[in-house]
């Protein structure tokens, strides 16, 4: 078992390989029209704050955004193709480019052409995720000395974060879980990762005697970290009764939902601590090393970029899997909270170690899983309350033939044009409208081929449509995912309900 023995800050400064020949100003493949236009209206309250805690300029804001953004569907579409081969992505240092990991020549060549830089990997992720998954499944075999495990995929790694003193902790916990592997790094860890208790990242709650966060509202609610209260708690806010959390879960997961009185509405808003609200337009996930930004009341508006995905920390109580670190710093007064990137809803704090004055990691538990897990609508502005496009399989958009309003006209894939016949917004009853009128499934049907249509907003389930972090747009009602017909990519090819298969005629992003 080969081991590395370093501190925790310094971790991801490692590299597994040299950078596989390339052309010196090969940079990220340029983002789309509509990816450059959700920068440029990129919120000013996230603007400053980027310029403050990364060092950027306003430009240098714009242009890392719009990069991010177009990372995720290099990403995507590079991670589809490669299929097993896969080695891992990630953001440069600047934000400029994406590194994908490849164990092929032939590999660095698609890698290249999808305009992303290689860099060769010794193992893929699909092996590094496996030794994870083996962690995992002895992690209650892990000592408190242990505070976290996850794959680097910046390092080509599995990382086991040990304390200080007692990293043989780590080397016990590697035993306990018949773990021999080369990819395997123990790395010092200074502090033991605590849940943030009695923290909150929007508006402040208050479950029983404790004080939480608003993490996202949702339709009839908003979702929070679980540890703030079990299933049945109420809640309060500004004083005056608000719910009650329906569903939580911790440890394993740290999420929960909080059903909320009539007195309360969903708004598409995050409170910034300076006197305003950052709207939230959607929950496209972001990549490694992409910046991102929480919200607390404690600490207000703090920002740093993403470090490791699907982390498992073992808190005093037991491990939670799937967080996401960050290096944005949190303290007491932050838990619950919500954390973007760009206009894009990421999730929700679950805890960190250190504080904003010497530094820190923050863990979040990503949102998509915790909507779907319990069937919830994100609550967005859409484009800025105006609307935008839903784009997918050749960079189509999602189109009413002919600006047709009338009853039952059918969705079609077509050339992006910024027309209000492409202009889609996701409001907070779960709905998809344009013209008013709502996207629907035709009849109520869950049969595959069954038509998607325009229809006047009824309040049926065959209008509610969820927009996951994989890219599916799903209609929950069927449990089925809007296709391209066919996967026929020509302007006009009719839209239609189909099983969800991962396929790229039913990626869609916003």
């Amino acid at each position: 078992m080969k081991r590395t023995f370093g501190l925790f800050s310094t971790a991801t400064a490692l590299f597994a390989g040299a950078t596989l020949s390339v052309i010196p100003s090969l940079a990220l493949a340029a983002p789309s029209q509509a990816e450059a236009a959700l920068a440029h209206d990129v919120s000013p309250d996230i603007l400053s704050a980027m310029q403050r805690d990364l060092g950027l300029t306003a430009d240098g804001v714009k242009r890392r955004l719009a990069s991010e953004a177009a990372a995720v569907r290099v990403e995507g579409s590079l991670r589809a193709e490669l299929g097993e081969r896969f080695g891992g992505a990630w953001m440069n240092a600047d934000g400029s480019a994406l590194v994908v990991g490849v164990t092929t020549d032939a590999d660095a060549d698609a890698v290249r052409r999808a305009g992303a830089v290689p860099q060769k990997v010794k193992y893929t992720q699909a092996a590094l995720d496996a030794v994870k998954a083996q962690l995992d499944s002895h992690a209650r075999t892990a000592g408190r000395t242990v505070h976290a495990w996850y794959v680097d995929v910046m390092t080509n790694s599995v990382v086991v974060l040990a304390q200080d003193s007692a990293l043989t902790g780590g080397t016990d916990f590697l035993a306990k879980a018949g773990v021999k592997h080369d990819a395997v790094r123990v790395v010092a860890s200074r502090e033991e990762i605590q849940p943030l208790y009695d923290l909150r990242g929007g508006d402040a709650y208050y479950p029983g005697n404790a004080r939480c966060s608003i993490g996202f509202p949702v339709a009839g609610g908003f979702v929070t970290a679980g540890h703030c209260g079990g299933a049945g708690t109420t809640t309060s806010g500004s004083g005056v009764a608000q719910g009650t959390v329906v569903a939580s879960t911790f440890p394993g997961n740290d999420y929960a939902w909080v059903r909320t009185n009539g007195s309360w509405v969903s708004q598409p808003w995050v409170n910034n601590y300076a006197g305003g609200n950052v709207l939230v337009y959607g929950s496209q996930e972001a990549g490694i090393n992409a910046s991102i930004c929480r919200s607390g009341s404690t600490t207000g508006w703090r920002c740093g970029v993403i470090q490791q995905k699907n982390v498992t920390v073992n808190y005093n109580v037991g491990p939670v899997y799937g967080l996401t670190q960050t290096n944005a710093c949190a303290e007491g007064g932050d838990s619950g909270g919500s954390w973007l990137s760009g206009n894009q809803a990421q999730g929700v704090t679950s805890g960190g170690s250190g504080n904003c004055t010497t530094g820190g990691n923050t863990f979040f538990q990503p949102l998509n899983p915790i909507l779907g897990v319990y069937g919830l609508s994100l609550t967005t502005s859409g484009s800025g309350g105006s609307g935008g496009p839903i784009i997918g399989l050749a960079n189509k958009c999602i189109d009413v033939p002919n600006s047709n309003t009338a009853d039952g006209t059918r969705l079609q894939l077509w050339d992006c044009n910024g027309t209000n016949a492409q202009k889609w917004t996701f409001m907070s009853d779960g709905t998809v409208r344009a013209f008013g009128k709502c996207m629907d499934v035709a009849w109520g049907s869950s049969a595959n081929g069954t038509a998607i249509q325009l229809v006047t907003c009824s309040g049926n389930p065959a209008q509610q449509f969820v927009l996951s972090g994989a890219g599916d747009l799903v209609n929950p009602q069927a449990n089925k995912c809007v296709d391209v017909t066919s996967g026929n990519s020509a302007s006009g090819t009719p839209l239609q309900l189909w099983e969800c298969n991962g396929t790229s005629a039913q990626k869609w992003r916003r």
